[in-house]
């Protein structure tokens, strides 16, 4: 008998052992969901928190969403290598200061991230209100450039700009109506010297580019455009849109190449005209488009959906040609 009750004590203990592991077990996982409630809450309080501070916290100059702001000065951008021979090099803050101050035309200038202290604010707001693209870069990248950039390098135009009015003129001088070509943001240097050359070679009177968001001349596109460069007008232009509404009111038809128009040979070219060529990646934007008399396109058949931009204006400025011989 005692052996019997021995067994069933131990067993009654062994009872006892497992229904207090369970019990255990069942306390831990409610401190564990515990916690994890705990945890949850916390976060989002540090969550909270922290939003509060982000939106309540006084913005970084160079963070202000307003017409003040004139660059991001933690971000940096890589100089291409065919942008390092892109026209004359200026190098420290006085010469470009004075260049800014003669109105000289500037691609662009590269500052020094971080670079706001003393003249360089000055500066850099003289250049935004110039129009000048501003391309933040870190120090190693303006070494490369010059020994002694104080921080900044700008790299003025390769070849001297027209003004709209003077394309006019040529064609007046030339008793031709105008045939001009208008780019709504070409940034490829490649596309804009094919252009360039296929423009003066069907008898273009200039090519008019935006200030903005697109290529100037370079010395890349000056090579890529094989001489023509030196023959033939390039106005640039702070709104294309507006030049478009201005050329209008001089007689001038604009048309506009884009999918969906009417075939290109429908047109009548032998009037004034001004082809406008969109970019590469979006072609004519919504605001220029709205602007232009009509739509004209290029028909084509095959898989790819359109040409490239510079063949497109080819295309377009051979038939203004023809017609025009005939």
């Amino acid at each position: 008998m005692e052996g019997v009750f021995g067994l069933n004590d131990e067993f009654a203990k062994s009872k006892k052992l497992d229904g207090r592991r369970q019990n255990n077990h069942k306390a831990k996982s409610y401190t564990r969901d515990e916690a994890k409630g705990y945890n949850k809450q916390r976060n989002d309080k540090s969550n909270d928190k922290y939003t509060q501070n982000k939106n309540s916290r006084k913005p970084r100059y160079n963070e202000r969403k307003d017409n003040n702001r004139i660059y991001d000065n933690k971000r940096t951008e890589d100089v291409k290598n065919e942008e390092l021979n892109d026209g004359t090099l200026l190098t420290g803050r006085n010469p470009i200061r004075e260049a800014l101050k003669a109105g000289r035309d500037l691609e662009k200038i590269l500052v020094q991230a971080g670079d706001m202290q003393g003249s360089a604010r000055q500066i850099l707001a003289m250049a935004k209100d110039a129009g000048v693209r501003i391309q933040p870069v870190n120090k190693k990248q303006l070494d490369m450039l010059a020994s002694n950039h104080q921080g900044m390098v700008a790299f003025a135009s390769a070849y001297e700009y027209s003004i709209v009015d003077d394309i006019l003129e040529l064609a007046k001088q030339r008793g031709e109506k105008p045939f001009i070509m208008l780019l709504d943001s070409i940034t490829d240097p490649h596309n804009l010297g094919a252009i360039i050359r296929s423009a003066a070679c069907t008898g273009a009177h200039g090519v008019i580019i935006p200030r903005h968001r697109a290529v100037g001349l370079t010395n890349v596109v000056a090579k890529a455009s094989a001489g023509a460069i030196e023959h033939i007008k390039v106005a640039r232009v702070t709104n294309l849109a507006d030049t478009i509404i201005n050329l209008k009111k001089q007689g001038v038809w604009t048309y506009a190449l884009d999918m969906g128009g009417e075939t290109y040979s429908e047109a009548d070219f032998i009037s004034p005209t001004a082809l406008i060529i969109g970019s590469e990646g979006f072609g004519v934007s919504r605001r220029v488009k709205d602007e232009c008399d009509k739509i004209i396109s290029i028909p084509m058949t095959g898989e790819i959906g359109s040409f490239n931009a510079s063949v497109a204006a080819g295309i377009i400025m051979h038939q203004v040609y023809c017609s025009r011989i005939v």
